[in-house]
């Protein structure tokens, strides 16, 4: 009798853990819209996991390319910020769905050039940030954003 119940129980675990498996691969969501990034690339553009949504990190590429925009840091910051933009929308969301960035700078003492370009893509209400200087990001970019937003 002993026997029989261990086994049922274990029998019980082994389907409620591919349950829970099941379920959670069914939760994640791999978003590439080909608008931004090139779909090439071995990462997603973002992946939504229920009501998150993680970005990959952005830099200061036209769009669809891996050409970084032209006219240093205030030029890659914009376009930085105009593709989180482009991938949120493509996607359904909005800036005002951005809950935490973390900025990643090649010469942290620029930091004011970056904020004066970043608080212009918000109405007040910022996310939560961090920041930190860096000794070379992709592409020879002087700027990397990332972001994690909530949605419905």
């Amino acid at each position: 009798m002993k026997s029989t119940v261990k086994m049922s129980l274990g029998s019980l675990l082994l389907v409620s853990s591919f349950s829970v498996l099941s379920h959670q691969s069914d939760d994640i969501e791999y978003l590439n819209s080909g608008k931004v990034i090139p779909t090439t690339l071995p990462f997603s553009e973002a992946v939504r996991v229920d009501d998150t949504v993680y970005l990959s990190g952005q830099i200061g590429i036209l769009p669809g390319t891996l050409k970084l925009v032209a006219g240093g840091l205030e030029a890659e910051s914009r376009q930085t910020m105009d593709n989180i933009k482009m991938s949120l929308n493509a996607h359904g969301f909005t800036m005002s769905d951005i809950v935490k960035c973390t900025v990643m700078m090649t010469d942290i003492s620029q930091w004011e050039t970056f904020n004066n370009v970043y608080k212009t893509y918000f109405t007040g209400k910022y996310p939560a940030r961090s920041a930190f200087g860096s000794t070379g990001l992709a592409l020879g970019a002087n700027i990397e954003v990332e972001c994690i937003a909530a949605v419905d």
